[in-house]
């Protein structure tokens, strides 16, 4: 099982994917443009969004540009498995390597604030990272999406969605002859972020 950090060259390859699909995506959404939306545009470079990736492009050779273009397509293509265009956020990160234990939470849940509640200490840019889950614009979605996560799965519907989860195998088999292949079930081992991988 891989490491849920990566290295730098995975990080760079998946803010690559990410940055090709957002440019991708219409720049219209099905909210409009609001204080808190103008107050993101005016952030410096250190966060995830369209300066960092100005400047990315702008340091790349034309042809190291279109070698990385290549790959990204290619990685993209193994992600979203579509062309990306009519892929959401959620849809993405769900399918991504390594994340195969999310479902995917409701747009409606998570646009409820009540089951976002105390959430917004626990996850810096906590405002970014939910415009990006709901496919604004954003940095820290990751964490964000497995908090809430962590949330929906106690919910009917999200219990609903884990058993579909459970019963087409989507968390392996137990590997032990004697439970005959039976469906294994992922269990995190802490409520902190970060602080243990789930077994």
């Amino acid at each position: 099982h891989r490491d849920r950090e990566g290295g730098p060259l995975d990080r760079k390859r998946i803010s690559d994917v990410l940055d090709k699909h957002l440019e991708k995506s219409p720049s219209s959404t099905s909210r409009g443009l609001n204080s808190k939306d103008k107050e993101r545009s005016s952030l410096p470079s250190t966060s995830t969004g369209k300066s960092q990736l100005d400047h990315r492009s702008a340091s790349l050779s034309k042809a190291k540009y279109s070698d990385e273009e290549s790959e990204t397509d290619s990685e993209e293509s193994d992600v979203s498995g579509s062309d990306g265009d009519d892929t959401s956020w959620i849809s993405w990160f769900c399918n991504l390597r390594g994340n195969e234990f999310f479902c995917e939470v409701d747009d409606e849940y998570i646009q409820d604030d009540f089951n976002l509640c105390g959430l917004t200490s626990q996850v810096p840019y906590y405002d970014y990272a939910l415009d990006l889950i709901l496919d604004v614009e954003s940095s820290h979605a990751e964490m964000l999406y497995g908090l809430i996560h962590v949330r929906y799965i106690l919910t009917s519907k999200g219990m609903s969605a884990m058993l579909e989860k459970y019963k087409s195998y989507d968390f392996g088999r137990c590997p032990r002859v004697y439970c005959c292949g039976q469906p294994c079930l992922p269990v995190g081992q802490s409520d902190i972020p970060r602080s243990s991988t789930v077994k």
